[in-house]
């Protein structure tokens, strides 16, 4: 439906931070051209948090108009007001998404009978396919198989993005789930222990940098050539770990600017990579021999 591998894409702001649509929608197609089946615009790592519904419906415009059919554009439309996203969600279907991807709840930690009713809401209030977004580092509340299970059911919610870091979990719902529900990763390094235990891909943030590679290990998994998907996986490593060695996205933006584009800065609370984050990615980045990008 949306391909194996999807990145979660940054959101390019200027330097007043106002957001750049343009290069924002560049980079998306940037990203479908190298190794992406489609891309999530306005999730974590775009900053969904500190972006107006005005800025994040105009993203979502920009990026489908430029991107046309090359790939898949889903919306990060989760909220933690079960209204808000249910406004959101259908915004985004109306200017044109493929999908969307619904973050659970954060902050007010709804037990798993609200995380139900919320994601049933916003699953009813278009035809849109949702993919269901379990982050309880982020959000501090865990969606458990047992609720996946029961929205599994109900027929345009087709996935989950697990980032839970939990296998058994994930190896729990996909043991029970309907068939051709998907299950991705939402971590890059957990990206192969998933597949092995029936996942379908990854929603990634290393695949700003690292597409075509992702992509080659996927297909070389699909393929059967194990070996050749572990070598990828352990080459990749260190750039899935320091893309994760502050809070998302500093890092990635820090990565992106050190490779040759510049994504702009953060919105506050989010602040620059210190010196130190830095000169780690820069390390990783030379052992990759990521130094351009060619965007």
């Amino acid at each position: 439906m949306f391909g194996r591998l999807l990145t979660a894409m940054v959101t390019v702001l200027n330097r007043d931070r106002s957001v750049n649509y343009q290069k924002t929608a560049e980079l998306a197609r940037w990203l479908l051209e190298n190794g992406s089946d489609g891309v999530v615009v306005t999730g974590t790592t775009g900053e969904a948090p500190t972006l107006s519904d005005e800025e994040k419906i105009r993203l979502w415009a920009a990026v489908r108009e430029e991107v046309g059919n090359r790939g898949q554009v889903l919306a990060g439309t989760g909220t933690n007001d079960t209204e808000h996203a249910v406004r959101l969600s259908r915004e985004a279907a109306r200017v044109g998404v493929d999908g969307l991807l619904v973050v659970t709840p954060y902050y007010n930690k709804p037990p798993q009978e609200g995380l139900y009713d919320y994601f049933r809401q916003v699953a009813e209030a278009t035809p849109l396919p949702v993919i269901l977004y379990n982050v309880p580092g982020r959000t501090g509340v865990n969606l458990l198989p047992e609720t996946v299970l029961e929205l599994a059911r109900i027929p345009n919610v087709v996935g989950l993005k697990e980032a839970s870091g939990n296998l058994d979990q994930a190896g729990e719902i996909l043991r029970r789930a309907p068939q051709g529900f998907l299950l991705y990763s939402g971590d890059d390094s957990l990206t192969l222990p998933l597949l092995a235990i029936g996942g379908y891909g990854v929603i990634s943030v290393a695949a700003h940098l690292v597409g075509r590679q992702m992509k080659a290990m996927l297909e070389a998994y699909q393929g059967g050539r194990t070996g050749e998907a572990a070598s990828l996986h352990q080459r990749l490593l260190p750039l899935f770990k320091v893309l994760f060695i502050t809070a998302n996205p500093i890092p990635v933006k820090a990565a992106l600017r050190l490779s040759g584009f510049d994504p702009g800065p953060l919105r506050s609370p989010l602040t620059e990579a210190s010196p130190t984050v830095e000169k780690a990615i820069r390390q990783v980045l030379e052992e990759l021999d990521l130094g351009s990008l060619h965007l």
